[in-house]
């Protein structure tokens, strides 16, 4: 099966995951974290660092809940740029009106 290609609202959204994620285990090493959520510590890395823009949920839940974060934080921060995009779309939708 061939795979499309990330759109750049993915591999963005890939990347603010991988931030958040890196500022959520703070001075916790990768390995600490990485067993902890059993997953692999290059699969940890690869999401810190957005190589995978889109891990499996079951990855996320389980990173995010070692680290302390809610899956609602997690989401609020990851789609934070196209909440803004649609908020900025209706004020000028209601302004031109």
């Amino acid at each position: 099966m061939v795979r499309l290609p990330l759109t750049p609202a993915e591999v963005e959204r890939g990347q603010r995951l991988g931030a958040l994620l890196r500022r959520a285990r703070g001075d916790r090493s990768m390995l600490e974290v990485a067993l902890a959520a059993r997953v692999s510590p290059e699969t940890l890395r690869k999401i810190e660092t957005g190589r995978v823009a889109t891990p499996a949920f079951p990855t996320v839940a389980a990173i995010a809940d070692v680290l302390g974060l809610s899956l609602d934080a997690v989401w609020a921060e990851v789609t934070q740029p196209e909440n803004d995009r649609r908020v900025r779309q209706d004020v000028r939708e209601r302004l031109a009106s």
